[in-house]
């Protein structure tokens, strides 16, 4: 489908994009190099989220174009460090050399699945892909070009099974569960004194325009055994060892430096968020353990976030309630974390002296649909407005996403779409860049935009060829998920959409775009006529109009053309 651009010259050390094959001399080279004591190497097999979707609904032609767009971003982003090859038909290989100065193989192939999710101009259309990652290194995981490559395709395996739009590193040897236990158990007593926890830092970003807010704190440990771990991989054994009131009190006391820091270098306008324990919440200081960190360390109080979790709002109501007040008359904001999965009562929300409200990421991986996750962030973001609170949502990671968080006026966003936990050179960095993703926030309102669904390719490219002479802005959907993702990025006023399809039937789906886009007119396209349901749907306004195939061209124009009317008239602007 696709070919590669003119090859360089053998001296250039340009990424090159080749199909690769299991013999490729390049990569042959760079294995025998990784195995004579030169710089070791890592293998990342990319593919293409539901690419497919691309070819049958926008052409071929647009799926050619944006795969040489792809390869060409992606040669810029390896700058000469490493090899490009294609592989496949919506899939690339690529080859990097590392060194003491190279950031981790995850750090690596995150920004990689990053570069995947920048928006893609293939006229007329704006494409957003994402990708997932498999990946494995040489001499760790293998020594041959063979081994590697089926590692890292297995690795993209797991990726795949872990749902996608992710990254996963081949794991050699992974002890057991009882065996890693022991493992932390004996090493997490001296973690603190022998150097190993880590912190790294995310960041906030107002919904408002992708300005930079804040930063929040995460801790990670590099073990000596098992290497890198995030904290619900120690964590509750650091409890148990009765250590986590010491993990705390570190991650503070270096949060509050490296703000610190960065108010010297003359960042004003931002917070540090950090997490703390039920155990540390609960300890009689706390109060004053805080305020003497603030006040030694020379950051001003309103700078600081404390994230709680709900479970730490069940315990002695009566003295957290007291922690809680005395903190935030000292200008220390109060964030309760993954709201939504705990164990508190809604009335904690008025009893307890909050001000911001993170929705757990469990509900935002699905927003985009209109299923009952996508119901529940609506309500969560509704009702802390009303309680006069800052929402705050964690785990945002596709420009769906997004959009539909900011239709439903979500206040500040934080996920791997803007950055993945980064350390603090790099969280400098993004604090002087002071925006993140601008393009996303730009507005963009188009006078007539038409969304099609159809599961069958050859109406959906039919109805494309029909409506795009009148002008209409066009997008296109083969499925219902790929349906809600247009609609969360783009202000569509106009659905067809067709009636039976594999995964939701069109009435279905129309009646949930009704409670999450209710502004838009929505129509049934179908060739099967069920008098009930499309009676149903009609009773309760879930569709405007339903339609029958074969249809005729003219009449269904100016089907919609009146449906485009009707929308004016809803929104008092002046039918054309």
């Amino acid at each position: 489908m696709w070919s590669p651009s003119p090859q360089p010259s053998p001296d250039r050390t340009d990424a090159r994009t080749v199909r690769l094959g299991a013999g490729n001399p390049e990569l042959l080279a760079m294995v025998d190099a990784a195995n004579r004591h030169g710089p070791s190497l890592m293998l990342l097999h990319l593919d293409i989220d539901h690419f497919a979707s691309v070819n049958e609904n926008m052409s071929a032609e647009v799926g050619d174009q944006a795969l040489v767009m792809i390869a060409e971003r992606l040669r810029e982003f390896l700058a000469g460090r490493g090899r490009l090859w294609r592989h496949g038909s919506d899939e690339f290989l690529l080859a990097m050399e590392r060194n003491s100065d190279t950031a981790s193989p995850e750090e690596i192939a995150e920004q990689i699945r990053q570069q995947i999710e920048l928006p893609l101009s293939v006229l007329p259309y704006t494409l957003f892909l994402t990708g997932k990652i498999g990946v494995s290194l040489c001499p760790e995981h293998s020594t041959s070009a063979n081994g590697l490559l089926d590692l890292a395709e297995d690795a993209l395996h797991q990726a795949s099974r872990e749902g996608g739009n992710t990254v996963h590193v081949h794991v050699l040897h992974k002890p057991s569960s009882a065996h890693s236990e022991s493992i932390i158990s004996r090493q997490l007593v001296d973690a603190i004194d022998n150097g190993e926890l880590r912190l790294r830092y995310q960041p906030l970003v107002s919904a408002r325009d992708g300005h930079v807010v804040g930063m929040e704190a995460l801790l990670r440990w590099q073990s000596p055994t098992l290497g890198m771990l995030v904290p619900e991989r120690f964590m509750r054994t650091a409890e148990r060892l009765g250590i986590i009131v010491q993990i705390g009190a570190w991650v503070l006391e270096m949060t509050l430096r490296q703000a610190r820091t960065w108010r010297d270098q003359g960042f004003e306008d931002f917070n540090v968020a950090v997490n703390v324990s039920t155990l540390q919440l609960l300890r009689p200081n706390f109060f004053t353990e805080v305020m003497a960190a603030l006040q030694s360390i020379g950051v001003p109080a309103r700078m600081l976030t404390l994230e709680i979790n709900e479970s730490a709002l069940t315990n002695n109501v009566n003295f957290v309630h007291e922690t809680l007040a005395n903190l935030r008359n000292e200008g220390i904001s109060l964030s309760l974390d993954n709201f939504g999965t705990g164990d508190s009562s809604l009335s904690a929300l008025v009893r307890y002296p909050v001000d911001k409200l993170k929705i757990d990421r469990s509900f935002i991986k699905s927003a985009p649909a209109a299923n009952r996750e996508a119901a529940i962030s609506r309500a969560i973001i509704a009702m802390g407005h009303q309680l006069g609170m800052t929402v705050i949502a964690n785990g945002v990671e596709s420009q769906a996403q997004l959009g539909f968080l900011r239709r439903n006026d979500c206040d500040v966003f934080q996920g791997y779409l803007f950055g993945e936990p980064m350390s603090a050179d790099a969280a400098g960095m993004t604090l002087r860049r002071r925006y993140l993703r601008p393009e996303a926030f730009a507005e963009t309102r188009p006078d007539r935009t038409l969304l099609l669904l159809d599961d069958e390719e050859n109406v959906l490219r039919s109805l494309v060829r029909l409506f795009r002479r009148d002008g209409y802005r066009i997008l296109a959907a083969g499925n219902v998920r790929d349906a809600f993702d247009l609609l969360a990025i783009n202000d569509v006023q106009v659905i067809l959409s067709d009636q039976r399809m594999s995964d939701m039937s069109g009435t279905e789906f129309l009646g949930r775009v009704k409670m999450l886009y209710p502004d838009t007119i929505r129509l049934v396209l179908s060739g099967y006529t069920d008098l009930n349901t499309v009676t149903d749907a009609i009773n309760r306004g879930s569709i405007y109009r339903f339609l029958t195939k074969p249809w005729n061209d003219d009449e269904l124009r100016e089907h919609i053309r009146q449906a485009f009317r009707t929308h004016d008239e809803k929104r008092g602007g002046i039918p054309v």
